[in-house]
């Protein structure tokens, strides 16, 4: 499976969480690569509401978000996260403008938690780059940190 995500928003994120950590290319692919499967992931069980529902549209409510945020204020961009979201769903179902901003808010919350870890994993490692491994360990490890 390629990955959908552009990287550079991607970086963005990890960069808001790193301080004074440099982000390996690497991190940001891995970090990208986890988010994408996070997000099918998401919209396969939102689609599984839906057809609970009997609708073949997924809605923001479907993805447990509460207050749709402005896409403007995302870092995530819409069109990927679209096709991310159609990763693992029929092709029958449709996606509101809604569902896609709700499921970029949702990745992006995702994605500020594991670079927040994985920074946080560099500098025990007393490393001052963030590497892909960081990420891998986070996966590893999360139990902890939640």
């Amino acid at each position: 499976m390629s990955v959908e995500l552009p990287f550079a928003p991607v970086d963005e994120l990890i960069r808001r969480n790193a301080g004074d950590l440099r982000v390996s290319a690497e991190a940001a692919e891995e970090l990208a690569r986890r988010i994408q499967h996070r997000g099918a992931a998401l919209a396969a069980e939102a689609a599984d509401e839906a057809t609970a529902d009997g609708r073949k549209t997924l809605m923001a409510a479907d993805f447990a978000v509460t207050e749709i945020p402005d896409k403007d204020d995302l870092a995530l961009p819409i069109a990927p996260v679209d096709r991310i979201a159609r990763l693992d769903i029929d092709d029958t179902y449709r996606v509101s403008m809604d569902a896609r901003i709700a499921l970029a808010a949702r990745l992006e919350t995702y994605a500020e938690t594991v670079a927040a870890a994985a920074a946080t994993l560099a500098r025990h490692a007393d490393r001052r780059t963030i590497k892909a491994e960081d990420v891998q360990i986070y996966y590893e490890l999360q139990h902890y940190f939640e």
